[in-house]
């Protein structure tokens, strides 16, 4: 169990939507919540970091990539109960639009991949329904 399971309170988090010639960057999870789905890459926000902040850490920690956060486009709840009905995970999600900076994407801490992908790739991959419905949706990625 992770000291993020099963916890007393919300959690902030943050991802960061970042885009480069068309495509967008996303990491397959290695860790729950999401283990095996494909993501915007994030995590929680640490005490006294900005959201801004937070986001390049987490894309730089998860992918490699060196991002400049910008502004939030989207926040979302994430709650995923156990087969007892508790509550396992409890995420208050703030997406931020990012600029690409520098560096390839490879996986890393939380991600078992990353990579670039297009908006054909993205009806083939497992995807978080999360992240689906956000490209699709209110970004029109396709």
């Amino acid at each position: 169990m992770t000291r993020s399971e099963y916890p007393n309170s919300p959690q902030v988090a943050v991802g960061a939507l970042v885009f480069r010639e068309n495509r967008v960057l996303l990491v397959k999870r290695n860790k729950p919540p999401g283990k095996g789905l494909w993501a915007i890459p994030g995590g929680r926000l640490e005490l006294g970091e900005t959201l801004k902040e937070a986001a390049e850490r987490e894309v730089k920690e998860e992918t490699g990539v060196i991002i400049r956060a910008r502004s939030p486009v989207y926040t979302f709840d994430l709650i995923e109960r156990d087969d007892q009905g508790r509550i396992r995970f409890h995420y208050v999600i703030v997406d931020l639009l990012a600029d690409y900076i520098s560096g390839s994407p490879h996986p890393r801490s939380d991600a078992c991949e990353a990579r670039w992908i297009g908006p054909q790739e993205l009806d083939k991959l497992p995807v978080s329904k999360s992240t689906r419905s956000f490209l699709k949706e209110k970004i029109k990625f396709d």
